[in-house]
């Protein structure tokens, strides 16, 4: 795919990897980029580096979503591009004293957004995708829906989730020419990122937004379904399902020297 002369819609295009990607998609020359997010003030900075459009958007709300996409498409046209961008880095513990937690809020939160949020998307776009014979759909999930992140369950589990929607979505609407890529990066140098306990996320090669950006564009023009910002990841797949057991061992040994460092 080619993003130029398209309109693209950007989740959480307000900071980080969101922003990187609307300032690709400009200067590629996208017909129109749309930037959604709660924090509505840098929403509205990056549309205008990008001459684009700025929505508030909480995509843990079904209607935010579908607001963005029917007021898109009414000012601008079609979309072509939808990214499913946004994320949180909440619920992370790097004792984890109990992987079920303590409380349902940071479970719920992160299925909204990680997975939810997603669903959403498809649920409005794929009518009008399939009525005018195609889209792309791109879901920023992470390496930690391949693999897993420790200190993190509710993060793990929710990415895991996203996978599965996407590999779904690609899956059922093949034959309507929808296509759809998933983004799953480690560390990159965001709020995010910063934000978290140190883990085996970073110090991995932490990449740069705009690095990340422009491996999306590479992908786009593939149309290849995994995005993978870090190589390395595919190497860490394969010694995972090639022993599950082993594996299983040395991600509980990284566990340990965290509950070590932690608990210092």
């Amino acid at each position: 795919m080619q993003v130029t002369g398209k309109v693209v819609v950007v989740t959480g295009g307000a900071n980080g990897i969101g922003k990187a990607l609307c300032e690709a998609f400009y200067n590629a020359g996208a017909a129109k980029v749309v930037v959604a997010d709660m924090d509505a003030a840098n929403a509205r900075a990056v549309a205008a580096m990008v001459d684009g459009a700025a929505f508030k958007c909480d995509v843990a709300q079904e209607k935010d979503i579908s607001h963005v996409i029917e007021e898109t498409e009414r000012q601008f046209g079609p979309i072509a591009l939808f990214c499913s961008n946004a994320g949180i880095g909440g619920g992370f513990d790097p004792m984890s004293v109990n992987a079920g937690g303590a409380s349902d809020e940071p479970w719920q939160r992160s299925w909204a957004i990680h997975v939810m949020a997603h669903v959403y998307a498809a649920r409005h776009l794929i009518p009008r995708m399939k009525a005018r014979g195609g889209g792309y759909f791109l879901n920023t999930i992470s390496a930690a829906g391949l693999l897993s992140q420790v200190g993190s369950p509710a993060y793990s589990t929710t990415k895991h989730a996203a996978v599965g929607f996407a590999e779904n979505l690609a899956i059922s609407h093949k034959a309507d020419n929808i296509k759809v890529s998933i983004l799953c990066p480690q560390g990159v140098d965001t709020n995010m990122l910063r934000s978290i306990p140190k883990g085996p996320q970073s110090g991995d090669g932490d990449l740069t937004p705009e690095q990340v950006a422009k491996d999306v564009l590479a992908g786009l023009e593939q149309e290849t379904f995994l995005i993978l910002p870090h190589p390395q990841v595919l190497g860490y797949m394969r010694k995972k399902t090639e022993n599950y057991d082993r594996w299983i061992g040395g991600m509980a040994k990284i566990q340990a020297r965290m509950r070590e460092e932690f608990g210092k």
